[in-house]
């Protein structure tokens, strides 16, 4: 008997190739994710942002520039006449103000969630929101050349 118990279960080595086997298909996703190295977080919320947003905010940068200037465009902003402190305060007040754009933002990266993080988004809401649009402008404003 125990010598078919030895057969039918699978080993501990198996049975963890067969957990990152499942892992990898279920979330291939993750694997698009670029690396980033940061500090230790001292939050749940912090440690979610730097494991989470911040890959799927750098994956995405080409197409939140497109996207933000495409708005430009929309609003018919003359973006490049504006000094580059008027640039930076126009990104940070059409980010807070926008809710289409807001919107459209929070979709971009949420979409490329899982389902685990997506019910840890769903628990501290309000906070990653924040995150998110902190983010998202600091990005946004690092990208003024990207902009013009």
């Amino acid at each position: 008997m125990d010598e078919i118990r030895r057969q039918i279960r699978p080993t501990i080595a198996t049975e963890k190739y067969l957990y990152r086997r499942c892992k990898q298909r279920l979330y291939p996703r993750q694997q698009l994710r670029p690396v980033i190295a940061t500090e230790p977080a001292h939050s749940p919320a912090e440690a979610f942002q730097n494991a989470t947003l911040r890959p799927i905010l750098k994956m995405q940068h080409e197409l939140l520039v497109s996207l933000y200037r495409h708005f430009l465009s929309k609003r018919k902003v003359a973006f490049h006449n504006l000094s580059r402190q008027k640039q930076l305060d126009w990104i940070a007040e059409s980010l807070s103000t926008d809710n289409r754009l807001r919107g459209i933002i929070l979709g971009m990266v949420i979409g490329h969630f899982t389902a685990e993080e997506l019910s840890t988004y769903l628990e501290q809401e309000t906070e990653l929101r924040k995150r998110i649009m902190h983010l998202a402008t600091q990005r946004l404003q690092s990208a003024l050349d990207q902009l013009r």
